[in-house]
């Protein structure tokens, strides 16, 4: 055998053994939105995001995320969820801020809306500490904040990463929309990055149960 047809080999070998290898997948655990909640801010939305570099975010993705785990093997998707899920507790109460923010301050790439909530951040702390006990996670260097994206600012030229100058910013949501709601589905996401955007795939569920008092 030849220097190249050892080298032909090897590369033979190295391409066989990735295809072996389980397909990697974008994941990520967030709190889904109820359908009214969803269908007021697609509403506000459409009026709201006026400015031409924003791209308001598709209906079907607007979620609070709580845990962004990156990529991992494909097939331990259900064991994460597991992980993940394995956690007691009642939907959390959600109060949305009223004013957009751009993120960040300066030359902000998205806009969102706060979501003050003491249950979420103590959700958000519970799954953390599953993932990261189990191997899945390791945490961030900044504290949680819980958000909901609402739109992401265009690039400035096509194939730039600066984004592009917001000139009009997004009026304030109105006072008697969806101050106070609780999400009750959490949901392990697999995210596909395409060219228009990511799109977001459930792969697993959880319906959390609801305080004896929202009953």
């Amino acid at each position: 055998m030849t220097r190249w047809d050892r080298a032909g080999w090897l590369a033979f070998r190295v391409v066989a053994k990735e295809r072996l290898k389980s397909p990697r997948a974008r994941l990520f655990v967030a709190l889904d939105l109820p359908q009214d909640v969803r269908s007021g801010l697609v509403d506000w939305q459409r009026t709201a995001l006026s400015d031409p570099a924003l791209r308001p975010v598709k209906p079907e993705a607007l979620h609070i995320t709580l845990v962004f785990l990156g990529y991992h093997p494909e097939k331990e998707a259900r064991k994460i969820a597991k992980e993940a899920f394995s956690v007691d507790g009642d939907a959390p109460a959600v109060e949305l801020i009223t004013d957009p923010v751009g993120v960040p301050s300066k030359r902000p790439r998205l806009i969102a809306l706060e979501a003050q909530s003491d249950g979420t951040v103590e959700l958000q702390r519970r799954i953390e500490e599953r993932l990261v006990g189990a191997g899945y996670y390791e945490p961030e260097k900044r504290p949680f904040w819980p958000h909901l994206t609402v739109a992401r600012v265009k690039p400035e030229a096509p194939g730039s990463r600066k984004p592009a100058q917001i000139r009009r910013g997004p009026p304030p949501l109105p006072e008697h929309m969806f101050r106070f709601f609780r999400p009750t589905r959490l949901v392990l996401f697999k995210s596909h990055l395409r060219p228009t955007g990511a799109e977001y795939e459930s792969v697993a569920e959880l319906e959390l149960p609801t305080a004896p008092d929202d009953d």
